[in-house]
């Protein structure tokens, strides 16, 4: 049966929107996201409130990567602006190698660092940040306040907690025994890492666990989820809360693009955890 052509054009019109709006608005139309998070004998201060900002990839292509440094400024004004105690920031800030920066470029660095926490910016690298010059852009973030974690932990300044820095799995950096070791007996603390693989291996932590890497898949299908999940992982620790034993971590969907410049139903997020005690009522 042959279709009347208004059938095919309003088929055509569709597909049009869909790119439109998965190519050019959805990847720039990022969620600030508030979430409560709540710890039985929580030892942090009541009410923490911490920002995670995974998966920045910025580039100079606009178009192709969408997160330019002039972007990367305004989203950094934004998370600024919440004034969060704490800022987490789980890897992959720059695009790759046609991202139009030189390995460890320090114009990248130098933007991250516009970010302001009293209590400290923590960050971990990404496959992508391992792959463009890891430990010189490691360096550069350093120069600029940011403590980066590798495999390791550290005080949280002015509190009981601790934050731990889980490496980066894809690029076979991931140690989370040795980094969860790091923790004093009984101590709480906030972790993070680029690639939820990592999740697997994670000794119980008490505290926030957040990770980033796949951006949601990018394309959530409905009734399906994301339409590609990198790595190993499954299907379902593509995008929010995921439960392991007695651990229980948040998925980002990160902020820019990675192969493809498209997002659909998935959008680019970053978050403001504010974190109370769980025995306590409301």
């Amino acid at each position: 049966m042959k279709l009347p052509k208004r059938v095919w054009l309003s088929f055509a019109l569709a597909l049009v929107s869909l790119a439109i709006w998965s190519v050019l608005i959805e990847p720039r139309w990022i969620a600030a996201r508030a979430l409560n998070h709540s710890i039985a004998g929580w030892q942090g201060p009541p009410g923490l409130k911490v920002a995670v900002a995974s998966d920045w990839h910025i580039s100079r292509q606009g178009l192709l990567r969408v997160m330019t440094l002039e972007r990367a400024r305004q989203v950094v004004d934004e998370i600024n602006a919440a004034r969060p105690d704490a800022i987490l920031l789980p890897g992959d800030f720059i695009a790759g190698r046609d991202s139009g920066f030189p390995a460890a470029d320090e114009e990248i660095a130098q933007v991250l660092g516009g970010l302001k926490a009293p209590l400290g910016v923590y960050a971990v690298l990404g496959n992508h940040d391992w792959r463009q010059g890891g430990p010189a852009f490691m360096a550069a973030l350093r120069r600029q306040g940011i403590t980066v974690l590798d495999n390791d932990a550290t005080p949280l300044r002015g509190t009981a907690l601790w934050v731990v820095g889980v490496g980066d799995h894809s690029t076979v950096h991931s140690l989370p025994v040795q980094a969860v070791a790091k923790l004093p007996a009984g101590a709480q603390a906030l972790a993070l890492m680029h690639d939820p693989a990592s999740f697997r291996r994670l000794p119980p932590v008490r505290g926030l666990v957040v990770a980033g890497h796949t951006h949601g898949g990018q394309v959530q299908m409905p009734f399906w989820g994301a339409l590609i999940v990198p790595g190993t992982i499954p299907r379902s620790w593509a995008y929010g809360w995921v439960e392991r034993g007695s651990n229980r971590m948040y998925v980002t969907s990160g902020l820019g693009v990675s192969i493809l410049p498209l997002r659909f139903n998935i959008r680019p997020e970053w978050v403001l955890f504010t974190i109370k005690d769980g025995n306590l009522s409301p």
